[in-house]
């Protein structure tokens, strides 16, 4: 079934962009991870490879008695699918750069609309998620809360009554969530401030990382902030913790933002035009160079000083510029460089498209 998912993914628009509404100007995405282990079972790294493939049938059994992923969910074996594969799934952001070194018994299975997924025998048995466009941190629970509660039914989740859930990595017993909101910080960046930003987060108990999690750097000017802390807080407590910082950091963005726009505007209208000069005239983009790009021509739509492309269409060039999205749209396995000069067609095409289009 993989390669057939494969293609089903790869027409399908990506929710938590495509779906964006206009004014998630700054937040992104809201994501939340739950981290179960199943009784019986050594965890992933202590198991056989017989133990994993076991765990991985008994996971797939319960997700069709329980139907809680919909009725046609995709699914994908690690083992059956090519590195331009794999990564397609990372930039979608449906899977983890662990989970992607993982090979006996490791499966993702998604709703067909990649709000929710599950990924089998990364850390632990099972990472559920659910991924929703701007700041939906309290849907993004429900549907989770729902998901895990519907699958508990169907598995004998590892739980004791002291610690809460028992995991593998001792910095998430407890409820085993991870909550994160994905912001884009340009104003934070351009002027100064991020590095105090960070810090500020820090001590607050939150972890900031990169746009594809832990061990990714920042990239296009997007920060994933996350709760560190899973034992001695409920899920609601996390959660409104976690809403009061990225709270904050988006009064710190829009501070940034109007004081760049009071006290230096031609600095901000030079960043913007000079990005979406390159952007449409450029023959070779390399990967993080397009996306900064595309971070600041975000920026000068969010500020409502260009309006010959809209948020929707800079959003989906962020996930078409992605090396494995770039080889399914080419549709040949594309070396480095042969990527930069493909990329930097396709970017010129798309925004040409849009100014003919008025958006």
């Amino acid at each position: 079934m993989s390669a057939a998912d494969i293609e089903r993914l790869w027409r399908n628009n990506v929710s938590w962009l495509a779906n964006c509404e206009e004014d998630n100007d700054i937040a992104i995405s809201s994501r939340i991870r739950l981290a179960r282990n199943v009784v019986g079972f050594p965890f992933p790294i202590a198991a056989t490879a017989e133990q994993l493939e076991l765990l991985d049938q008994n996971v797939e059994q319960a997700l069709k008695s329980s139907g809680c992923l919909g009725e046609a969910p995709l699914s994908f074996k690690l083992n059956e699918l090519s590195e331009m594969e794999k990564q397609l799934l990372l930039e979608r952001r449906l899977v983890s750069p662990d989970f992607l070194a993982r090979r006996q018994g490791a499966e993702l299975f998604v709703q067909a609309d990649e709000v929710s997924g599950i990924m089998v025998n990364e850390e632990d048995h099972l990472r559920l998620q659910t991924l929703l466009p701007g700041l939906q941190l309290q849907e993004a629970w429900q549907i989770i809360d729902r998901l895990d509660s519907r699958l508990g039914e169907f598995l004998d989740y590892a739980f004791d009554d002291r610690l809460g859930y028992l995991t593998c990595c001792p910095t998430n017993v407890g409820t085993g969530m991870r909550a994160s909101v994905m912001l884009h910080l340009p104003g934070l960046v351009l002027s100064g401030q991020i590095t105090a930003a960070i810090q500020g987060v820090g001590k607050l108990g939150m972890a900031v990382r990169g746009i594809f999690g832990e061990g990714s750097d920042n990239r296009g000017n997007l920060f994933q902030i996350s709760n560190q802390s899973t034992l001695g807080e409920s899920e609601t407590q996390i959660i409104e913790r976690l809403s009061n910082v990225i709270a904050m950091m988006i009064n710190h963005e829009k501070n940034a933002r109007y004081s760049m726009l009071e006290k230096n505007q031609a600095f901000l209208l030079d960043q913007v035009g000079r990005a979406y000069g390159m952007l449409r005239h450029s023959y070779i983009l390399n990967y993080e160079e397009a996306l900064n790009l595309l971070s600041r021509l975000r920026f000068g739509v969010d500020m409502k000083m260009f309006s010959m492309v809209n948020v929707k269409t800079v959003n989906l060039l962020f996930m078409a510029i992605g090396p494995a999205h770039l080889q399914k749209y080419a549709g040949r396995v594309l070396s480095g460089g042969e990527c930069d000069v493909v990329r930097a067609a396709m970017v010129r095409e798309r925004l040409k498209e849009a100014n003919e289009n008025g958006n």
